[in-house]
């Protein structure tokens, strides 16, 4: 059994953010044997991911899921310090429970140097805290094939590792609490310059009367081949841009890894250039679009 956390045993989890990425993954760490506790905004998002399911239970609020190691799968750093702090939160919910010494995984996608600091004051309370972004989207959560890009004390991520296996292809500890958000920054860069390189290239390919699908037929088997490339083709030549990786959240990431540059004195101005369009997709109010459609402020 995968659910292990000590010598075997399975241990209890809570699971806060039951959302389009959050769900699957819940469901991935209760078919591997955890006890979850799941807690979202919305209860009926919870109570669906529960049903049927004789390990899951539902929690009212933040404080009845604080188990010893808790997962917050929510929208940025925001989120999950409400979680934590208000009058129902995990704080209050560990002190009832008297569990000492939890550990919050913040799975999120937050920035690297806020998540650091908030990590630092954790700490002085007895809290450890491992923020495990990942990589993957939607299908790779359902897969269960995610990329998980950890941060935290090697003692901590050795704890809560039965957990990201039981959710994810791939596993790696970067470094200290912020290297993992530091790690998907530059994922994000990637992905963001990708998809406005491929817009651009969609544009001048319809622009100049090309067959797209033959376009990006050859193109994937050549060297501009890419996952991005193979996932979004079928988009770009339906034209459908619903559902996905949302546009709003791309823009977020992106501003992450700019700050990350600056701090570190990286000129990010490929990156920007990517920036600017997410917010210009934001602004004309294509904000839930899947992050593919940038083509459409290109072409």
């Amino acid at each position: 059994m995968r659910g292990t956390t000590d010598g075997g045993r399975v241990g209890p989890v809570g699971f806060l953010g039951t959302g389009p990425m959050g769900a699957p993954m819940a469901r991935h760490l209760l078919a591997a044997g955890f006890d979850v506790a799941l807690w979202n905004r919305t209860t009926a998002r919870a109570a669906a991911v529960a049903e049927d399911e004789p390990r899951a239970t539902v929690a009212a609020t933040p404080a009845d899921a604080a188990r010893p190691v808790v997962v917050a799968m929510l929208p940025d750093l925001p989120q999950v310090r409400d979680v934590v702090d208000r009058a129902d939160g995990l704080r209050a919910g560990w002190a009832a429970a008297g569990v000492a010494d939890p550990v919050l995984v913040v799975m999120s996608t937050v920035s690297p140097v806020a998540v650091a600091a908030w990590a630092s004051e954790l700490a002085a309370d007895g809290v450890r805290l491992v923020d495990a972004p990942v990589s993957g989207g939607v299908e790779g959560a359902e897969a269960g094939t995610l990329s998980v890009m950890a941060g935290g004390a090697e003692e901590d991520v050795v704890r809560v590792r039965p957990l990201l296996d039981a959710m994810a292809g791939t596993v790696r500890r970067l470094g200290p609490v912020g290297a993992g958000s530091l790690t998907k920054a530059c994922n994000q860069i990637v992905v963001g310059g990708t998809l406005n390189a491929l817009a651009e290239a969609v544009a001048v390919a319809r622009t100049g009367g090309l067959d797209l699908e033959a376009v990006l037929d050859v193109l994937g088997a050549g060297l501009a081949g890419s996952r991005l490339l193979a996932d979004k083709s079928r988009r770009y030549l339906a034209g459908d841009y619903d559902h996905g990786a949302a546009c709003r959240t791309q823009l977020k990431d992106l501003e992450f890894g700019i700050a990350a540059g600056e701090e570190l004195g990286v000129d990010t101005a490929v990156t920007q250039v990517a920036r600017d369009r997410y917010r210009r997709m934001v602004e004309r109010g294509d904000a839930e679009l899947d992050h593919s459609a940038v083509v459409r402020v290109v072409s």
